[in-house]
């Protein structure tokens, strides 16, 4: 069978093959990890016509792909995220959100979406800002009279702030993947999260004008409760600022950072009574299980990129575009629009670790008329942004089935409706930063 598969066809028509075949894969519910590991593997054996070339692979690769030094950044935001959600942070965060903007009419939301945007400084995954706001604030806006579709929806989108706004496990596995300089994808970030808080903002404030009763304005808290709320978020505060500003000025590397952001959430969590040794023991046990998953994805994706590349994929492609009368533009357009289409059925890391190694020998190659060194950070802050919206896309939008579990009464249907506002947002806000790539990379430029 194997022999006919690599008679009958060319190897970049294998490895064009490839691609429906894990979807079908993953379509029956095999892991992504095992499709990219097995197509990788019989992909190579095909193209190489004998074991050598695999048994190869099996032999370096895992040494080779996981003994990578940067991959320690990984476990260490996961493990960071998890102290930051046991030490009560988003709460503090909340209460002082909602003390300077639940006057205004959708405050409450405003301030989850703020309160959101200050916990993923310090956890760098969507999936624990959404479910940590989403204990503290749901309760919250369901007391004031919130309707379910603004709450749930809010919550929804403010927890993809988690990977927005740095530090942020996707970026990481972006520049590991993509060759590039983490603290350069870090910086580049910072400008683009910022304006999706406050896009996401404005949209409650458009939404609640639109929908009267949907989101009503709280009593204004005097000045002094105000600052006495802002003062109790001080640990955030001091841990991000060690954390980003430390990678910023070029103290810590960004693994030394991710050390020093542990100790500090660490030290939060035991100050509060949060860190026991069970919690501490679940805390490791968690961030063990989802760093392997991780860990297994990249070196299936080693594996599988090799057989690509073997396979003459990336650079037959990027040929055909370069070639070709079509405009980078149109090229890159298209891209976006596909990690749109791949949102509503895959989550961020699967269509990153399958478009990524493709996309990124094209991308780097075409004239944007900004410096080609810039093209791969600016491409990799699109990519997240794409992906972002994935996670509050119908009908696999994995934090509006977080958030939706955990509000009582609303439908997922009324969860779908109140996340479509913050998606028209995120394409927006995507649709500038495309237009005007020196919006991602000023800062870049400034500090670098």
């Amino acid at each position: 069978m194997l022999e006919l598969l690599n008679n009958s066809f060319t190897p970049f028509q294998l490895g064009l093959l490839s691609f429906p075949l894990m979807l079908v894969m993953i379509a029956f519910r095999i892991p992504l990890a095992a499709a990219m590991f097995v197509v990788g593997l019989l992909g190579t054996y095909i193209v190489a016509g004998n074991m050598r070339m695999m048994d190869s692979q099996l032999k370096t690769f895992t040494y080779g792909t996981l003994s990578n030094y940067s991959l320690s950044i990984i476990p260490l935001f996961l493990l960071m995220s998890e102290f930051a959600t046991r030490g009560g942070m988003s709460a503090s965060l909340f209460k002082a959100a909602e003390a300077w903007l639940g006057h205004r009419r959708g405050g409450l939301a405003m301030a989850a979406i703020g309160a959101s945007a200050g916990f993923g400084a310090v956890c760098g995954s969507s999936l624990a800002t959404a479910s940590s706001m989403g204990r503290v604030a749901l309760p919250e806006l369901d007391r004031a009279g919130y309707s379910g579709a603004l709450s749930t929806g809010a919550l929804a989108a403010g927890g993809t702030l988690g990977i927005l706004i740095p530090p942020s496990v996707v970026l990481v596995v972006y520049a590991i993947l993509a060759e590039e300089n983490i603290e350069k994808l870090f910086t580049a970030a910072f400008i683009p999260g910022i304006l999706a808080m406050l896009g996401y903002m404005l949209t409650v404030a458009i939404y609640t004008r639109m929908v009267p009763g949907s989101g009503n304005a709280m009593p204004r808290q005097p000045y002094g409760q105000r600052f006495q709320a802002l003062v109790a978020v001080w640990p955030v505060m001091t841990i991000f600022a060690l954390v980003i500003g430390g990678i910023y000025s070029g103290a810590f590397s960004p693994t030394a950072a991710a050390a020093v952001g542990v100790a500090g959430t660490a030290l939060v969590a035991w100050s509060k009574g949060a860190l026991t040794m069970s919690s501490v023991k679940d805390s490791l046990l968690s961030t063990a299980q989802t760093s392997a998953m991780i860990f297994f994805i990249i070196l299936a994706a080693g594996v599988y990129n090799s057989f690509l590349s073997s396979a003459q994929v990336p650079q037959t492609l990027a040929t055909y575009f370069l070639d070709s009368d079509v405009s980078p533009w149109t090229i890159l357009i298209g891209m976006l629009l596909l990690y749109l289409v791949l949102g509503t059925v895959m989550d961020s890391l699967a269509m990153i670790f399958l478009t990524v190694p493709i996309f990124i020998p094209i991308v780097t190659q075409l004239d944007f008329g900004i410096p080609q060194a810039e093209v791969g950070i600016w491409f990799g802050i699109l990519v997240l942004m794409s992906a972002e919206i994935g996670l509050i896309t119908p009908p696999v939008g994995m934090n509006l089935f977080v958030i939706n579990t955990m509000s009582k009464g609303v439908s997922i249907g009324e969860t779908y409706k109140g996340a479509i506002p913050f998606v028209i947002s995120d394409i927006v806000r995507i649709m500038l930063l495309v237009a005007f790539p020196s919006i991602t990379m000023v800062l870049v430029r400034w500090f670098f």
